[in-house]
Formats: structure tokens, C-alpha cells, sequence
């Protein structure tokens, strides 16, 4: 067979087999809207960290990063990344400004967030005749505790603390305006209503709540409060940020996975993935101008030494995969023409 066919047959298997899921395959993107993306989370399937895939979305319709549970979806108003915390908006939340019916919000169990500690969450209009916050905590937790003193009154399981809070936000217009009593207002931890990250509303017979992540300075303004659901996440574990990631970040890359093991790659400027870093491949696409003498000789030197099958994946890993595979190919069929490899 000529050096020709043997190079024109192998080269028709790999866009047979490859060009479809390379014309498929999407650039992870750096933005959501005007949400800036940066590893655990991703633009799209392959991207980021996959723990994180099915709860963290970005939704190209709307052009913002959302959160997804078994009670809703959610927009993310804003990530903090040095502190590892998101922001989220529940649209059915009560706030100073605006008050209506909630079903409540809750996290997956798997979800790898947990409620930020300065969360107050304070539930409105509940029942103090038949709502387990004012009964028996054994109704919530399934623990048997009693939640009765020793005189036998029944202890509510809101914080007593809270009541300011209560008060000020039940002088709100929109909630005032109800002329609700101050006692049907509970301000309480999630840990100790049940499910750690599960607030059923219906279940504690409360028709809405508001959660405040931070009062501003503001602590007796709620018009200044800041309404909304602050998340923890977390890497791993230990915690620790991956330091493979911190590197592909620093060349321009994005931290993305693939492969049935999610294994990690690094999406590059173009689509490429490699294993480490996207330098290489921004230096051979910045022009031929900036690739130094040395460059060149050692990388003629590798395609020599390589088979077809390992030129494949060193120019899918570094280069654009299409066509510098291509051009490999013509390299390698020159090279043996010339020194009869």
C-alpha cells in the first residue's frame, strides 16, 4: 500500500469518528449573563466540577446562573468565591416590600451546600393553635423529644431572640397591613425543625417566611435589610481548591471533566481540552511568529518518534483537534518520504 493511502484511510476513520462530537462539543464559557463563571460551576454539561451539574444551571434563555431543588428554581444573585458562598433570590419569599404565599424552600439531601450561619429565617402568619413550632418537636424530628417544660407548658421551638426581628418586620406595610399578631412569627434554625435543609411550610402550617442573609447596618431599617438565602459550598472534604484547576485557570483555561470517570480536563481558547494547562495551546495560537527555533525542533522531534494513534492525541490535546491533526498527519508524511522511516 502507498504512503499515501495509508495516510488518506486513517485519516477518514478519525473524521468519521471524531468530527461529529467535535462539532458537538461546546466551549465552556467564562460568563453567565453578566454572572461571572469560575470553577466548582460551569456553563454548560462538562464543565466545572460534576458534583455540581445538576444543581447549578446556567439558563441561556433568562441569561442567569439558577439553583435547582426538589422545591424550585432559584436565581443566584451573586457568588462570593473567596468565602465559598452563593446568593440566591427565592421569587415566593416575603420581604419589607412585598408579602405572599410560600410553599418554602429546601435542599437536596446530596446538594453540597448547607445554609450560611448569619441566615435568619422567620416564618409568617403560622398557626399557634395547631403548628408543630408552638406543639410537640417530636411531630418534626421523629426523636420523641418533648419539647414541654417541667411545668408542663409548651416551650415554642422559635427563637426568643427573634422577636425584634418579628416585630420590625411586621411593621412593614404589606405584612401590617394583614393585622397579624406578633406570636404567629417565628424566627428559627432549619436544624432544629427536622430535616437540616428542609423547610415545609404547609408541614408547619405557616403561610410564608422571609430570610435575611445580612441586615446592612441596618438593624432596626428592614427596608434596608438584604432578603434573600445564603449558601455554603464546598470542594471537597478537606475543602481544599484543586490546585490542577488553580493552574488551568491562571493560563486563561477553564476547569471542565470528561469521560466516564469525570476525569479533569481543561477547556482552552477554541475547545480544546488538555490534561493540564491551556499554555502550549495559546502560544501555538498566537502565531507562528511567536514560536521560537527550539520550539520547533523539538516539537518536529516528537512527531517523529510518534505512531499515528499518539500524533492523534497530542494534537487533540494541545492543538486545534481538526485540523492541526490534519497538518501532524502531512508532517509525519513528509518525514518518513524524506528519511525513509
Amino acid at each position: 500500500m502507498s504512503m499515501s493511502i495509508s495516510l488518506i484511510l486513517p485519516i477518514s476513520v478519525i473524521f468519521i469518528t471524531f468530527l461529529p462530537l467535535l462539532i458537538t462539543s461546546q466551549t465552556c464559557e467564562k460568563l453567565c449573563g453578566d454572572q461571572k463563571l469560575r470553577y466548582p460551576f460551569g456553563s454548560a454539561q462538562g464543565c466545572g466540577d460534576p458534583r455540581f451539574q445538576k444543581f447549578i444551571k446556567c439558563d441561556r434563555a433568562q441569561q442567569k446562573l439558577m439553583l435547582n431543588t426538589h422545591t424550585g428554581t432559584y436565581p443566584i444573585t451573586s457568588i462570593d468565591y473567596d468565602n465559598l458562598i452563593i446568593y440566591i433570590q427565592d421569587p415566593s419569599m416575603s420581604t419589607c416590600s412585598s408579602s405572599q404565599p410560600s410553599k418554602g424552600f429546601g435542599l437536596d439531601w446530596d446538594a453540597p451546600f448547607t445554609f450560611l450561619d448569619s441566615n435568619v429565617f422567620a416564618l409568617l402568619d403560622c398557626s399557634t393553635s395547631s403548628s408543630p413550632l408552638y406543639t410537640s418537636r417530636s411531630s418534626l424530628n421523629g426523636k420523641g423529644t418533648n419539647s414541654t417544660s417541667a411545668s408542663g407548658n409548651i416551650v415554642p421551638l422559635c427563637d426568643t431572640e427573634g422577636a425584634p426581628i418579628c416585630s420590625l418586620l411586621y411593621s412593614c406595610p404589606t405584612i401590617s397591613r394583614l393585622n397579624l399578631p406578633i406570636s404567629t412569627c417565628c424566627v428559627y434554625t432549619p436544624l432544629d425543625l427536622g430535616p437540616a435543609y428542609e423547610m415545609d411550610l404547609r408541614k408547619l402550617e405557616c403561610s410564608s417566611y422571609a430570610s435575611i442573609y445580612s441586615f446592612n447596618g441596618q438593624e432596626s431599617n428592614p427596608q434596608g435589610w438584604k432578603y434573600g438565602i445564603g449558601l455554603k459550598y464546598k470542594f471537597s472534604v478537606k475543602n481544599d481548591f484543586p490546585s490542577v484547576c488553580s493552574i488551568c485557570e491562571r493560563s486563561n483555561g477553564v476547569c471542565g471533566y470528561t469521560g466516564t470517570y469525570n476525569s479533569f480536563v481543561c477547556n482552552c481558547v477554541g475547545g480544546a481540552n488538555t490534561t493540564s494547562d491551556c499554555y502550549f495551546s495559546a502560544s501555538w495560537r498566537n502565531g507562528a511568529q511567536k514560536i521560537l527555533p527550539w520550539q520547533i525542533r523539538k516539537f518536529f522531534t516528537r512527531i517523529t518518534k510518534m505512531n499515528l494513534a499518539n500524533i492523534f492525541i497530542h494534537m487533540v490535546s494541545h492543538l486545534d483537534p481538526v485540523v492541526d491533526l490534519v497538518e501532524a498527519l502531512c508532517i509525519r508524511k513528509s518525514l518518513d518520504q524524506a528519511g525513509g522511516l
